[in-house]
């Protein structure tokens, strides 16, 4: 599109983030320059409005360190030591070591990707079927959202609900684990005009974060307690006969089962798991069974803890359990990603591995696995790591063991970015990337449910390449001859999802909705096997797993007397993106430096004032930060917002130097929520060296 000035040109585009709301961009442009990102106002779900972060993506693209040529390291690895090199001679050095390897055994290169970008071409196209016919070892994207997407799975069918907009005509809205106002603008825009109906908003988190702040009514019920929480309120559901036993009847399965288990939790039992009173737990029960457009938002952070898929699907029956589902504003939302006809196959090329069956490797264990000797169970030890959307040494648990893996000098490591990361600093080459402005790219969601098309708004900033091309390059050093690894960028947006007239739909107006009903399980019709909300999961009871729902203990559980009482949650600062935006200087100096929120009473027993510097620490690291001493954080609970760069840490870690290597009970995610630690002052007897 054009505007009236001839020196100027809009194109649009999407959001490329972890975030899900997936914004409708457009990028103004001048003389080849981008001067301005917006929200699109022709899209509904971004309604012209940006949050703070990409409304400053032009920063971002040009930012002063920004990386703009091929880097070789020439120091000691981490030392974040480099000299430029040209491209030709990267990609054929790069492509000289991986035929060495996988010569050996192809298992030993190992790609390391996740969200940096949602798009589907330039996370997991080329570069999957480059992996794909390498015969790589295979990465299990866990980080995450994978033990909530494994339970939404076992209950409802797929990552499926309500469709975002539907929220607008909810009585009562209960927001269980979600800062929606830093993680989620364009739903508490909907909740709010909702709140302005009528509508009684109730949120559900261990922290008091800003959306708590303005809710009715703030439940701050102890980390990895959420699935005896939603059992109580079952429990009340059933005595005081707050049910949709037609619904039940009709489109459920296993109500017997989940009836005689909630029963075992009453609201006295839950409050002293839980922390909260047990009128809090009453008043919601009824609150709930007594509306009949009942919402839940549901989010991410809830399942960070070891019965985290447990606590989802106990959540994910509660609607079906009042009939919820059968009116316009009543369900859950947890993801809408389920709903998209994504031809990943098509994309991806699994078929290229042929009749090989490489291992996989989990990604929230890369600290472990980096650090594995070759053995007949592991297979060969990880020689080569590729890399690409993706900052490990920041965001993946246990880091100290993350920098101890990616230290070894014997491991060759490639990585694609647009700034020098903590990873960054551990690589044998940095290959530039481009950043969103600069390339074609095609988005889901997993908070609405549109289609939305990236058109390239400017030509690549320096050498930087986008990260298809990468792969390409890479591909035919390899001697790749597949026809697939020519396919061009624009091709594979096409190819990506729906039909000719769809795409066409996408380059008229960036954007195109799915038909998705206002009450998608009026009539049931849930994508499970049985068509039913699945109360009980054979599938799971076939992986010698319970079949309903329960509560699962923390692996962490504070204890009178311990040696870490506290329990510590490390939910996002508002201004960064798990470890992007970090080094954007506007944001960082909104955010100042890295904090430990602590309850004044649990201050005040460590001799802590507000803003000292602190050590948080457990057997498995310390971490210094600044304390910032508020009611955000419950007694007994600590808030590490992250995450920062190590180094720009206080003392070059982290908060996930703190956090453990354990998987959830479902979807093999890590537990970054359920870590017990102590805080001390910096220099108390108290704290280890």
């Amino acid at each position: 599109m054009t505007t009236a000035d001839p020196a100027q040109t809009v194109v649009r585009g999407a959001c490329p983030h972890d975030c899900p709301d997936t914004c409708a961009l457009l990028t103004t442009v001048e003389n080849g320059r981008a001067v301005r990102v917006q929200g699109n106002p022709t899209h509904a779900a971004t309604d012209g409005v940006l949050c703070t972060k990409v409304s400053r993506y032009a920063e971002r693209t040009y930012h002063s360190e920004r990386l703009l040529q091929p880097l070789r390291r020439v120091g000691p690895k981490g030392a974040g030591q480099f000299e430029p090199v040209g491209w030709d001679e990267a990609l054929d050095e790069i492509a000289a070591r991986l035929k060495t390897i996988a010569a050996r055994d192809p298992q030993a290169i190992l790609p390391y990707s996740y969200a940096g970008t949602m798009g589907l071409v330039q996370s997991e196209s080329i570069a999957a079927r480059f992996f794909h016919q390498l015969g790589a070892s295979l990465l299990d994207r866990t980080i995450c959202a994978s033990a909530g997407a494994e339970a939404l799975t076992q209950t409802l069918g797929n990552k499926v609900g309500m469709p975002v907009r539907m929220f607008a005509h909810s009585q009562l809205i209960v927001i269980w684990g979600s800062n929606s106002i830093g993680s989620n603008l364009h739903f508490w825009r909907i909740a709010q005009e909702a709140k302005r109906q009528g509508t009684r908003l109730v949120c559900i988190d261990p922290r008091k974060s800003e959306t708590a702040d303005k809710c009715h009514e703030h439940i701050a019920i102890r980390p990895g307690t959420d699935a005896a929480l939603a059992l109580a309120l079952m429990h009340e559901l059933i005595v005081n006969g707050w049910l949709d036993q037609d619904y039940i009847d009709r489109f459920t399965l296993g109500w017997e089962g989940l009836r005689e288990r909630a029963l075992q939790w009453s609201p006295e039992r839950a409050a002293q798991v839980c922390g909260v009173p047990v009128a809090q737990i009453r008043q919601l029960a009824q609150d709930w069974g007594t509306t009949p457009a009942a919402a839940i938002r549901l989010n991410y952070g809830m399942q960070r803890v070891r019965g985290g898929g447990n606590a989802v699907r106990a959540v994910a029956c509660l609607p079906a359990l009042t009939g919820a589902w059968r009116h316009p504003g009543g369900g859950l939302l947890m993801s809408s990603s389920g709903h998209f006809p994504v031809r990943r196959a098509a994309l991806q090329r699994p078929d290229l591995l042929g009749q090989r069956r490489p291992r996989t490797i989990n990604m929230s264990t890369i600290g472990d696995d980096l650090l594995r000797p070759a053995s007949p169970e592991f297979g060969p030890q990880i020689e080569a790591l590729i890399v690409y959307n993706s900052n490990p040494v920041a965001v993946a648990p246990e880091s100290g063991k993350v920098v101890q893996g990616f230290g070894r000098e014997d491991l060759f490591t490639v990585v694609l970015e647009h700034f020098q990361t903590d990873t960054a600093d551990y690589a044998d080459f940095i290959l530039p990337a481009t950043t969103q402005l600069e390339h074609w790219d095609i988005h889901t969601s997993y908070g609405h449910t549109d289609v939305l098309l990236n058109r390239p708004a400017i030509a690549p900033v320096g050498q930087a390449r986008t990260n298809t091309d990468i792969f390409r390059a890479l591909a035919q050093r390899m001697g790749f001859d597949d026809p697939c690894f020519a396919q061009s960028d624009e091709s594979l947006c096409r190819s990506a999802i729906g039909d000719a007239d769809d795409f066409e739909q996408l380059l008229a107006h960036g954007f195109a909705s799915l038909p998705v009903p206002d009450a998608p399980f009026a009539q049931g019709g849930f994508p499970t096997p049985s068509g039913r909300c699945e109360f009980f999961s054979q599938r799971l009871v076939d992986q010698g797993l319970d079949g309903w729902p329960d509560h699962v203990p923390n692996y962490e559980v504070p204890q009178a007397g311990g040696r870490y009482p506290l329990a510590m949650i490390s939910p996002p600062a508002r201004n960064f993106l798990n470890s992007t935006f970090v080094n954007v200087q506007s944001l960082r100096d909104i955010e100042a430096e890295p904090v430990l929120e602590m309850h004044p009473q649990d201050a005040a027993e460590r001799g802590i004032a507000d803003g000292a510097v602190v050590r948080v620490f457990n057997d498995r690291g310390t971490y210094h930060c600044k304390a910032r001493l508020n009611q955000r954080a419950r007694s007994g609970v600590v808030n590490g917002l992250g995450i920062w760069w190590r180094k720009l840490g206080l003392n070059g870690t982290n908060v996930n130097e703190l956090t453990s290597q354990h998987l959830t009970d479902l979807g093999r995610a890590p537990v970054f929520y359920d870590c017990l630690v102590q805080v001390a002052l910096v220099g108390s007897a108290a704290t280890p060296a």
